[in-house]
């Protein structure tokens, strides 16, 4: 089962792509912060980081570079709204697994799993 942490403070802006990922055995955990998420991030490991674009205490983009400073093999999705062009190069170099949109869908999340289970070596274990 792949291990999951959405980290927003509107939990209601994730409950679709949840649905799209918990399909596909995930189990998720929810933090509200970065400054919570980072805390947990140090004593738990999880396969996936799903962050929101503005999580209350920091951007997502900032809390994704506070994170690969921690750790710079987590796998992670961040929603943003900005333009493919501007996301790529405001995120260049963070390794960040995809690009999600503001109100993520349950397709989204089928396919960040499908995404996610290729780079683990999944696929064919499912």
């Amino acid at each position: 089962m792949i291990e999951l942490l959405f980290i927003t403070p509107q939990k209601d802006r994730f409950t679709d792509l949840a649905a799209g990922i918990q399909s596909q055995a995930g189990h998720a955990n929810w933090s509200v912060s970065g400054r919570q998420a980072l805390e947990r991030l140090q004593k738990e490991t999880v396969d996936l980081v799903v962050v929101d674009e503005d999580l209350g205490d920091m951007p997502g983009l900032n809390f994704v570079e506070q994170l690969v400073a921690v750790n710079p093999m987590i796998n992670c999705a961040l929603v943003s709204s900005l333009s493919k062009a501007d996301y790529h190069e405001a995120s260049e170099g963070l390794g960040i697994l995809m690009q999600l949109p503001p109100r993520p869908s349950t397709a989204a999340g089928t396919s960040l799993i499908s995404h996610l289970n290729r780079i683990l070596g999944l696929a064919a274990s499912q």
